[in-house]
């Protein structure tokens, strides 16, 4: 395997000084000796081609694509209960305890506020409704079990061996499988895939927090109705969960220790969370938990500093935490085969390949990688075509779409303002932005103060735009075929050349045309 990574470098290194025609020719021999390097002895010295430790997103879509190529292959996944003793099954954090769930739960919290909306359009509809906690929990984790059952099927579809085992590495070749019996084995593969994922902490200062609190872990299969609840951290995760709680009728506080939405627009974090306290969700700003405990008669009491240094108290029927995850790759014994780690805890390499030629490490335990669903599967099946099909594609993090599913969506892709002024200089891009009202508030009358869209461009030429950011209903579906147009390298002026689909949110888009710099007022009147 080291034959590989050599040939890869000089391949790089001799790339740089042919021509066009040269380069073809010689990425024709690497991929076919690459090809028979990777072929050499794997049916014969190793048990496997390719073990996947992981049975998340990224790491099942790199079995079943390796498998394709006639590979035989192995993925091992157990999941270790919350404190609180939640468990799941095949599929990882996104099917079981991630977006699935989450998505539905924010789609039945806007049907809720549908409900309040149509008797605007004329709906005659009972003054008062609520939800019924169980009924939604059993369809959401009716759906997640399906999901579980259909990657079972798709492994078996494709002769990928499964087992519900916990992989660790015993050396760089070697892995051992833990059942949940305790019975212990071990196997041998040419090559291995970390895609364990992560997990959320709990902060290890606040006293009574594993004991009495839930994570995302837990909240989407929670048995009885949360109640009044308290959510702290200023995360997606966090915003998203309050989101939904509040609108399904729960009363939801968020306690947030310093600001929301780390990572991302700082202005379009604020319209988010302008909108969720405009909605009814309290917010306790500069807030920080030191302690809970369970009362006599079930509730939870929570004691936290305030930013003057005082101290408050309340009480809460739930109380959710959502400060951060950590890599699960603590038990994987990555000292055993040479694996680096960072201080955090996660993988370091280069183009999803570790310290050690034939251990990759794709998700959310990568040290630099982007933590998305659909970039684990996409690096996932990238890697497969490397490993197997002589591919040289690596995954591009940059200008990936994401969007958070807050009360009011916020979508996004490309550099965020601060971004911007960091790589670029304040003087050397143009922000074009508007306000805007969808024609669907307008008989409801409902505020649209926090509906907003700016495209961050550079200043000079046509203006490529290097980023672009939505708030607003459906901006998920809006932002996609955009995120398509900017990877492709968009300029403002093809962006404004565009017809706009009328009536339409996304129209509001392609009428972008002032600027921050000009001082006029970006809010849009008429059609």
């Amino acid at each position: 395997m080291a034959r590989i990574h050599v040939s890869r470098l000089w391949l790089r290194r001799c790339l740089r000084t042919l021509g066009r025609h040269q380069q073809y020719g010689l990425l024709k021999l690497a991929r076919r000796e690459i090809s028979c390097s990777h072929n050499l002895g794997t049916g014969q010295d190793f048990d496997y081609d390719l073990a996947v430790i992981g049975g998340g997103s990224g790491g099942l879509a790199c079995a079943k694509e390796a498998a394709g190529y006639n590979k035989k292959v192995i993925v091992l996944d157990y999941v270790s209960p919350s404190p609180q003793g939640t468990k799941w099954g095949l599929g990882g954090t996104c099917v079981n305890v991630g977006c699935i769930p989450k998505k539905l739960l924010h789609h039945a919290s806007l049907l809720g506020e549908s409900m309040h909306d149509a008797r605007q359009y004329g709906w005659q509809l009972p003054e008062h409704s609520e939800i019924s906690w169980s009924t939604l929990i059993g369809a959401i984790q009716g759906h997640v079990k399906s999901l579980n059952w259909g990657h079972r099927v798709q492994l078996t579809d494709k002769n990928v061996e499964y087992r519900n085992g916990k992989g660790s590495l015993l050396d760089d070749h070697t892995v051992k499988v833990k059942m949940k019996n305790g019975k212990e084995s071990q196997f041998s593969a040419a090559n291995i895939v970390l895609a364990t994922g992560g997990r959320p902490i709990y902060p290890s200062q606040v006293s009574g927090a594993s004991e009495f609190g839930i994570t995302s872990d837990d909240i989407f299969s929670l048995r009885k109705p949360p109640g009044r609840s308290l959510v702290i951290g200023g995360s997606y995760v966090a915003l998203e969960c309050a989101g939904f709680l509040h609108g399904l009728g729960f009363p939801t506080t968020v306690m947030v220790r310093s600001i929301c939405l780390r990572g991302f627009d700082q202005q379009m974090s604020r319209l988010v969370t302008d909108h969720m306290e405009a909605s009814g969700i309290e917010f306790l700003w500069q807030q920080v938990p030191e302690a809970m405990d369970r009362n006599q008669d079930g509730s939870l009491s929570v004691r936290w500093r305030t930013s003057d240094g005082g101290e408050q108290q309340g009480e809460y029927d739930t109380v959710m935490f959502a400060v951060g995850r950590q890599p699960e790759t603590a038990s994987l014994g990555l000292q055993n085969a040479g694996v680096q780690t960072s201080s955090g805890g996660k993988v370091i390499g280069s183009n999803e390949q570790t310290s050690v030629p034939h251990i990759f490490a794709i998700g959310d335990i990568l040290e630099n990688g982007i933590e998305l669903t659909p970039v684990a599967i996409r690096a996932g099946k990238l890697l497969a075509h490397r490993l197997f099909g002589g591919s040289f594609e690596v995954m591009n993090y940059e200008q990936v779409a994401t969007t958070v599913f807050t009360p009011l969506e916020y979508s996004s892709v490309g550099l965020s303002e601060e971004k911007a002024v960091e790589r670029y200089g304040e003087d050397n891009f143009e922000v074009y932005h508007a306000f805007y009202k969808p024609l669907e508030y307008s008989v409801p009358n409902k505020s649209s103060d926090q509906c907003y869209i700016k495209a961050v461009c550079a200043a000079e030429g046509e203006q490529q735009i290097l980023g672009l950011h939505i708030t607003g209903p459906g901006s998920g579906e809006i932002m996609q075929g955009f995120a398509l147009a900017i990877r492709m390298g968009a300029t403002y002026q093809q962006l404004s050349s565009t017809v706009g689909i009328h009536p339409t949110t996304a129209e509001e888009v392609v009428k972008l045309h002032i600027t921050k710099r000009s001082g006029l007022d970006p809010t849009v009147t008429g059609c």
